[in-house]
C-alpha cells in the first residue's frame, strides 16, 4: 500500500516495498539537528519490524544532501554532557541503518559533508548525481571529523580518507565512486531511475534472504580470516535451511520464477 507521512523535518513515503526516508530541512541544508536524528531513529525502529518493507531509500530536499551536524545546535549547549549524548545519537542512529534488515540506499544529489558524508558511507549502497560532492571538512573549523572517520574509512581506502580528513577539502562524485564510497555515478536527470532500478531488483528478492546476509556481511569484516569462514559457513547453513533458499533452488532448477514467502 502506498503511504506518506510528514512530520515537517523528515518525510516517509512508502511505495512498491520501498519505504522512502527525506530529510526535510533544506534551509538548514538538512543539518542532522537531534530533532531528525531522532525523527529517522524512529521511522527506521518501525520499519526494521514491517515486512511490507523491503528496500530502505534516504534521500533529501533542497540544496544539499546533508550538511553534518548542526553546529548552531551544537554551539547552542557547549557542555560535556550535550556532546557525549549528540554523538551516542548519531553513532546509535548509524549503526541502526547497518543492523537494518532491509538493505538501504543513499540517493546523493548534493553535497554530503562531515556526518552526512558518514550517513553516505553508513547506507549499504549509494547512487550520486555527477553534481555530488563529498567532504570532512571538520579540520577547517578546528573539529576533526572522527565519528565521520569510522564510517568513510570503512569505505574509502586509507590514503584518500586521511586527504580528506587533514585538509578537508571535497571529493566529486567520479572519485567518490572510483574509491568506493558510492556504487553508481549518473547525471541528475537520471538519478531517481537509477535508485528506482536498484529497488526493484532488490525488492524481488527474499527478504529473508537479504537479513541474513546483510547481517553476515558486516559481522565477518573485522573478524581474522578463518574466523570469518567459520562464521559465513554457519551463516550459510541457517540460509540453506530457510524455506525460501528450498524454493530458491528448486525454482532455478526447474526453470522457473521463485515464490518468496520470506521464511
Amino acid at each position: 500500500m502506498d503511504m506518506t507521512t510528514n512530520d515537517g523535518i523528515l518525510q516517509r513515503t512508502d511505495a512498491n516495498s520501498v519505504a522512502t526516508l527525506t530529510l526535510n530541512r533544506p534551509a538548514a541544508r538538512n543539518a542532522l539537528s537531534t530533532g531528525l536524528m531522532a525523527a529517522l531513529q524512529t521511522e527506521l525502529d518501525a520499519i526494521a519490524s514491517d515486512r511490507s518493507v523491503r528496500v530502505v531509500v534516504i534521500a533529501a530536499n533542497g540544496p544539499a544532501f546533508c550538511a553534518g551536524h548542526d553546529l548552531r545546535e551544537v554551539r547552542g549547549t557547549p557542555t560535556r554532557k550535550a556532546y557525549e549524548a549528540l554523538f551516542a545519537q548519531c553513532s546509535a542512529l548509524m549503526l541502526s541503518i547497518t543492523r537494518l534488515p532491509q538493505p538501504v540506499i543513499a540517493r546523493v544529489h548534493a553535497t554530503a559533508t562531515a556526518a552526512g558524508c558518514q550517513l553516505v558511507a553508513t547506507c549499504d549502497l549509494a547512487v550520486a548525481a555527477d553534481s555530488a560532492h563529498f567532504a570532512t571538512p571538520g579540520v577547517n573549523i578546528g573539529l576533526f571529523c572522527s565519528t565521520p572517520m569510522v564510517a568513510v574509512s570503512r569505505n574509502l581506502g586509507r590514503k584518500l580518507t586521511m586527504e580528506m580528513l587533514l585538509t578537508g577539502e571535497t571529493i566529486d562524485a567520479e572519485t567518490a565512486r572510483a574509491g568506493g564510497l558510492v556504487n553508481k555515478v549518473v547525471a541528475d536527470d537520471d538519478l531517481d531511475a537509477a535508485v528506482d532500478a536498484y529497488c526493484r531488483q532488490i525488492a524481488s528478492k527474499s527478504a529473508l534472504t537479504l537479513k541474513i546476509g546483510k547481517e553476515a556481511f558486516y559481522r565477518q569484516l573485522d573478524m581474522p580470516l578463518e574466523d570469518a569462514y567459520t562464521f559465513a559457513s554457519e551463516a550459510m547453513v541457517t540460509n540453506m535451511l530457510a524455506r525460501d533458499a528450498e524454493e530458491g533452488i528448486d525454482a532455478f532448477l526447474e526453470k522457473r520464477d521463485p515464490e518468496w514467502r520470506d521464511e
